[in-house]
């Protein structure tokens, strides 16, 4: 039993630490900040998510993603520190232009700029990567042997991880989206007619009222990925 509930354990933990951040930070851009048009494509598309088989993805992470995470760990890795470093840098740079320039996107649709940014990270990391790995660790499977004491295998908690975080972010998603839209809009009209900044009224009006729901959807997310036993 010990295997099984440690290895159940370890698994959600990963995969909660992955699905969280992008599943309730996606769900409050989507709920607050998104424009109309762009949240009727992405939220029944991240919705839909729910529907594939945990067979399947099972089968995807063992047999399609852990190879290549195997071959690009280092990139992989340069990937997961590059991503969100450019999207906090760009989101700061955006910040400093003139209103004039920032009319090019309309608002709500200014989650569209951060696609090349991820695509520009992503290539970073492919590039690099190896470079690091070499300059740094010689080989980074045998630096994991001798400084850590880790046996690197193909089929990791980093796989389970992705594979599972993939299985909850929809649920998560889905249900703490529906508790911050759900929040009556005279509350946040009310602190923006008091002075309140749009973020100031998320973090002090919005989220402490639709914080039952975001806490339920968590719980939720955690409950499958415990039981998602066949990823």
């Amino acid at each position: 039993l010990a295997p099984l509930i440690v290895g159940t354990l370890k698994a959600a933990f990963y995969s909660m630490l992955f699905a969280i951040p992008v599943a309730a930070l996606g769900a409050i851009y989507c709920a607050y900040f998104m424009a109309p048009g762009l949240r009727a494509w992405i939220k029944p598309s991240v919705e839909l998510m729910a529907a594939l088989p945990t067979v399947i993805l099972g089968f995807l992470a063992g047999l399609w993603l852990a190879p290549i995470i195997e071959r690009a760990l280092p990139s992989v890795l340069l990937f997961a520190v590059l991503a969100p470093v450019l999207c906090v840098t760009l989101g700061a740079f955006i910040q400093l232009l003139p209103r004039t320039r920032l009319r090019v996107l309309p608002d709500g649709w200014q989650a569209l700029a951060m696609i090349p940014v991820l695509l520009f990270a992503a290539s970073l990391a492919n590039a690099y990567g190896p470079s690091l790995e070499h300059a740094f660790m010689g080989d980074i499977r045998a630096w994991l042997r001798t400084q850590l004491a880790i046996d690197y295998d193909q089929r990791n908690a980093i796989v389970v991880g992705i594979a599972m975080g993939v299985a909850v972010i929809p649920v998560i998603f889905a249900i703490a989206e529906d508790a911050i839209s759900s929040v009556p809009a005279r509350l946040s009209h009310g602190a923006l007619a008091l002075g309140a900044t749009r973020w100031q009224a998320l973090f002090l009006v919005i989220l402490p009222t639709a914080s039952p729901g975001i806490f339920s959807a968590l719980m939720i997310g955690f409950g499958r990925a415990v039981g998602e036993t066949m990823i």
